[in-house]
């Protein structure tokens, strides 16, 4: 099972050869400005700024669309009702169904910053490799557990996936039908979910016995991270003032004052 989250993590583009640490203060107080976007004014702007940097990450299209699919989805689910429940201006009604104007202006805010945010993302954990942003967490004040948490957990859900796969190539073999949804078949996806735990548990348990007898838990020290260039320094600075941009435009319209 392969997730491919780094799977361009070898290009060349500006965004890939930012210093890491440059690249996720700057890119998360971007994406801290665009979830404060309320204003519509500032919905095309954002957006543009989003694509502006995916198109210099140089990731292809294919990249951000694939994994865009289920959290899409999830999204869909989450406000693709609301032009239909909420508002009191009346744009379309047949029968008992009305789509209001605030709903569907409430549901382009919350799809864009979605969007946004998904992109710049993409964008952070495209453009390295996953153990180094890890690391880069770390020197950054991180706590070792959590981070020592974040590399296992990625490491073995391949292994965690491959298995339910295989599981699920068995059940097919002994003629399982996941289109019948029936009694038995609920409690055969309950066995399969309590049989995965069962075995996540246990595996859990003997990765932490061989990381105690190899030495974990000592006191280590990190090598010294790499030195920040002025073309780093330069960048963070610019997509800071970017993201103080947004939000104090944000604060002007709110408040009237342009």
């Amino acid at each position: 099972m392969k997730f491919g989250l780094d799977d361009y993590a070898h290009l060349e583009s500006p965004l890939h050869q930012w210093e890491p640490r440059c690249k996720l203060i700057g890119l998360m107080g971007l994406i801290f400005a665009f979830a404060m976007v309320r204003d519509q004014r500032l919905i095309l702007p954002m957006l543009g700024v989003s694509a502006g940097i995916y198109a210099l990450s140089q990731l292809p299209i294919s990249y951000w669309r694939m994994r865009l699919r289920y959290p899409g989805l999830f999204l869909v689910g989450v406000v693709g009702f609301l032009p239909f429940i909420s508002g009191q201006t009346v744009l379309f009604q047949l029968g008992p169904i009305a789509l209001y104007q605030e709903g569907i202006l409430a549901m382009i805010g919350i799809a864009s910053r979605f969007l946004a945010i998904i992109t710049l993302s993409l964008v952070l954990f495209g453009t390295a490799s996953f153990l180094t942003t890890i690391k880069t967490l770390r020197s950054l004040g991180i706590s070792p557990i959590l981070t020592d948490m974040m590399v296992l957990f990625y490491r073995y859900l391949f292994e965690l996936g491959d298995r339910l796969h295989t599981m699920q190539s068995a059940m097919r073999l002994r003629g399982f039908k996941r289109t019948r949804l029936t009694p038995r078949a609920l409690q055969t996806f309950a066995s399969v979910a309590g049989t995965l735990l069962v075995q996540s548990y246990e595996q859990s348990e003997r990765i932490y016995q061989a990381m105690r007898l190899r030495g974990y838990g000592q006191k280590t020290v990190l090598s010294q991270s790499q030195s920040w260039h002025l073309k780093d320094a330069l960048g963070l600075g610019l997509v800071l003032s970017l993201a103080a941009t947004f939000m104090a435009a944000e604060f002007w319209l709110s408040s009237g004052i342009l």
